[in-house]
């Protein structure tokens, strides 16, 4: 039954693509009758609707709809790439099924692998990456988008209108900080405190990256601090092979953590970054106003959680013990000189003070590919893969995620100060974090009300590790971390591993702030 499920995405987009064209056939029709708003760009800009004067949310979705029916397509094809995402597992198992019969035929027939291989199975095993869903289900959205606006207004929308900065960031800073004099030192730099606090066991080190390395987030960025905490997190805990429920409830500490660790500073956190300028926060208001909440919800989540799992800890402790004192396993160090480290470091400082000016760290990453091959005797291979991947998904999630204002803006609009953080922590589940705060931004009652403003800005980092999309480094630490996990990470088991913390951090924001 699980290969029919299967196709329900597929019927879902279908349907879109239907109602697609049989919204373009009456669109002229549709404008007539709506000649208030302007929907001579694409997206409709939220001023341009001019229904201010409508009190009822259905109304107003239903009038925007109306405007441009492609409102509810876009949005239906956003949702089916999210259950796709939700569902990449199956894919995944759908193509290791049908690989094995293609496997067995070839067996059958006398032939080797290189006899060919299965398009079929290629294909679900390329549904099955997470990371490449997003970036797949722009292909019908272009279709729809020609369909109803042409050719140009997608070129339009992609190249002027979709800011992939963040994307081209988050590349460019996960492989700096992957690389092995970044990660040199900062585990020396751990070590000191995991020595300090429990002598280098397991659990100390666990509790140091776990809170350490979210808070480090915002100074060095969050993408850089998840790359970092999840290699640690890789070499430190998960090869010591705990338990499944162990695994998520780590994965999901680590992506809340680091999603409210970056709120000290206003440059750190992409969902910060988007409204900083706009509403006059710096980092003096940061500190104030989120810095001191964030610190107390990373303290009390991961004591919570370390805690509960007090008991495997002791037997982690006696496993790192056994490789300890196992003479086949190298105890080789890898010593990086202090001059490489200070020069990776300034590569990274380079590339986070220029995160607004794509060119500058662009070009600033080549010259450190050049200085890597350069100093090739102290690093390790320079994997770009993951990255790209990451920037790939993201991508996917902006030029997506920008069509979703129509319905979005009313919805927060409408909100007071608790279910307005309530709201914003849901809905940053189904859409990146970054995006709900640029997009409250733009919402008129929001302006000069900083009650408002730090409602949505807490609940969207506040929900910011429910999800793998929930929030821009999400993805870096899943990618790192997905080899520990059966079958990969599954998203219902990552939410439930979530749960705790976000309702710590959640309740830190709302009685402490």
């Amino acid at each position: 039954m699980n290969r029919y499920v299967l196709f329900v995405l597929f019927a879902l987009s279908l349907c879109a693509g239907t109602y697609a064209w049989a919204g373009a056939a009456s669109h002229s029709d549709m404008m007539g009758a709506h000649a208030g708003a302007s929907t001579s760009e694409f997206p409709v800009s939220l001023q341009s609707y001019d229904d201010a004067h409508m009190d009822s949310l259905w109304e107003v979705l239903k009038y925007r709809a109306q405007v441009d029916w492609f409102n509810v397509v876009g949005t239906l094809m956003f949702f089916g790439a999210i259950i796709h995402t939700f569902m990449a597992s199956q894919f995944h198992k759908f193509a290791e099924k049908v690989d094995r019969r293609h496997r067995r035929k070839l067996a059958e027939q006398g032939l080797t692998e290189e006899g060919g291989v299965s398009f079929i199975a290629e294909m679900l095993y390329l549904m099955g990456e997470i990371e490449a869903v997003l970036g797949i289900w722009i292909v019908p959205l272009m279709l729809m988008i020609c369909a109803f606006h042409g050719w140009g207004e997608f070129v339009g929308y992609m190249d002027g209108k979709v800011n992939y900065n963040e994307p081209i960031f988050v590349v460019v800073i996960m492989a700096i900080a992957s690389t092995r004099p970044i990660l040199y030192a900062t585990e020396v730099a751990l070590r000191m405190v995991a020595n300090f606090i429990g002598q280098g066991t397991p659990a100390s080190w666990w509790f140091s990256i776990l809170c350490i390395a979210p808070i480090l987030g915002s100074f060095i960025t969050e993408p850089a601090a998840m790359t970092i905490a999840a290699i640690l997190l890789a070499q430190r805990f998960y090869s010591l092979k705990p338990s499944t429920t162990f695994k998520y409830a780590t994965l999901g500490l680590l992506c809340v953590n680091i999603s409210v660790g970056g709120t000290l500073t206003h440059f750190a956190a992409p969902p910060v970054l988007m409204v900083a300028g706009t509403w006059g926060w710096d980092v003096a208001f940061m500190f104030r106003h989120f810095g001191l909440e964030a610190v107390i919800g990373i303290l009390i989540s991961t004591s919570i959680y370390g805690l509960f799992f007090r008991k495997e800890f002791k037997e982690l402790k006696d496993k790192a013990q056994a490789i300890k004192e196992d003479p086949t396993v190298s105890k080789k160090k890898d010593h990086v000189p202090v001059w490489i480290i200070i020069s990776h470091l300034l590569f990274l400082v380079w590339t986070v003070v220029n995160l607004h000016h794509t060119v500058l760290y662009v070009g600033g990453f080549l010259f450190f590919l050049a200085f890597t091959q350069a100093t090739a005797h102290y690093q390790y291979q320079i994997q770009l893969k993951g990255p790209l991947l990451v920037g790939f998904f993201l991508a996917g999630l902006v030029t997506h995620g920008g069509l979703q204002q129509w319905w979005i803006e009313p919805v927060l609009s409408r909100l007071t100060e608790v279910p307005l953080f309530v709201g914003a922590t849901v809905l940053t589940a189904f859409n990146d974090n970054a995006a709900i705060t640029f997009l409250a931004s733009l919402v008129p009652a929001f302006d000069n009300n900083v009650l408002l403003q730090k409602a949505v800005v807490a609940g969207a980092v506040t929900g910011g590790g429910l999800t793998v999309i929930a929030n821009a480094p999400n993805l870096a630490g899943q990618s790192i971390l997905a080899k520990h996990f059966q079958r990969g990470v599954s998203p219902l088991y990552f939410f439930f591993g979530a749960v705790v913390p976000t309702l710590v951090v959640g309740s830190c924001f709302m009685f402490i702030g």
